[in-house]
């Protein structure tokens, strides 16, 4: 019997890569279009793989697709997804961890020096008709400085080898903690806010990471200091950091990632702040990375509908009956 596989929702110009790996298959592929779990449930119908973007994965969607093995991620979070739910139910959840690591270390890095060397700064400004670095002022010598990660998985392990190469002392804070290796001095998150001269977020989005920096975070932070993101909007207090950012407390934020995309009200005003360099959620981007994420998700699919267990699976599935 042909295998359903279906696309949830996907913001892609083309399922090519997909496609290109599941032909010579006996495997359908359908793309959806769905905005809510309601609409998973209503119309993936008989589907055995599903293959997710954006859309949220409940449970009760879960429960109306009773021949469902597998969730698959576009992507390295899985906030989107019950996935516990999904254990209960016998179906496994699996993510990319690794498409775009590279991508995602590089942009932090760039992000990063475009704060501490005051590069979006003085383009505004010689934009603005000037010619001097007043507004840029104080810079350091990055060699001064120190650099905290948060998060110390594989990207945050990248990020802190390229700050190293900088000549930055790079302290590093784990939720949860794992064993520490060099370059990455292992600290308290207390001490890590209180000695970086910019700190870089890493880490997943759980219950327990959820506003990880917050009003209390960002008050250790010295207000020379700076804040970088690429990893989860959810991780940041919004409202907190443009408070911060607007009481001079914080020197600056690069951000590419924000709770709400597209933003919101309160997401546009930190995104325009004149504190704030911003992307729109794209350090994970470049092709080799774009095709190397829908390939694989494919192969996760053809993976489980062989019986095996995903690549890189995010849950333990009980045994289905």
């Amino acid at each position: 019997m042909t295998a359903l596989v279906v696309i949830t929702d996907c913001d892609h110009d083309s399922v090519d890569p997909e496609r290109a790996v599941l032909d010579g298959h006996d495997v359908e592929l359908r793309v959806l279009q769905c905005r809510t779990p309601e609409e998973v449930a209503a119309q993936a119908g008989d589907a055995e793989v599903l293959i997710n973007q954006y859309v949220p994965i409940t449970g009760t969607a879960l429960d109306a697709l009773p021949r469902c093995r597998l969730v698959v991620r576009y992507g390295v979070g899985v906030d989107n997804v019950d996935v516990e739910a999904a254990a209960e139910r016998g179906v496994w959840v699996a993510n990319v961890p690794d498409y775009g690591r590279d991508e995602v270390a590089d942009h932090t890095l760039a992000l990063a020096l475009s704060l501490l060397r005051g590069v979006v700064v003085l383009d505004r400004s010689v934009r603005d008709g000037r010619w001097d670095l007043e507004t840029a002022r104080p810079l350091r010598r990055l060699s001064a400085l120190t650099w905290g990660v948060v998060g110390c998985g594989a990207i945050g392990r990248g990020v802190a080898g390229r700050a190293a190469g900088l000549g930055m002392r790079v302290v590093g804070y784990d939720l949860p903690q794992v064993p520490s290796e060099p370059p990455i001095e292992r600290v308290g998150l207390e001490e890590l806010l209180e000695v970086a001269d910019l700190v870089s977020l890493h880490a997943a989005l759980t219950a327990e990471s959820r506003h990880l920096i917050g009003p209390e975070a960002l008050g250790r932070m010295r207000p020379t200091a700076y804040l970088v993101n690429t990893a989860r909007g959810g991780l940041v207090d919004a409202a907190a950091l443009l408070a911060a950012l607007d009481a001079g407390e914080l020197a600056g934020a690069a951000l590419d990632v924000l709770e709400g995309e597209p933003p919101d009200d309160l997401g546009w005003r930190l995104a325009r702040h004149p504190r704030v360099v911003a992307t729109p959620h794209a350090a994970w981007y470049s092709e080799e990375a774009f095709h190397t994420l829908k390939s694989e998700v494919a192969r996760e699919a053809l993976r489980v509908l062989a019986g095996e267990s995903p690549r890189s699976p995010v849950n333990t599935p009980a045994a289905r009956p």
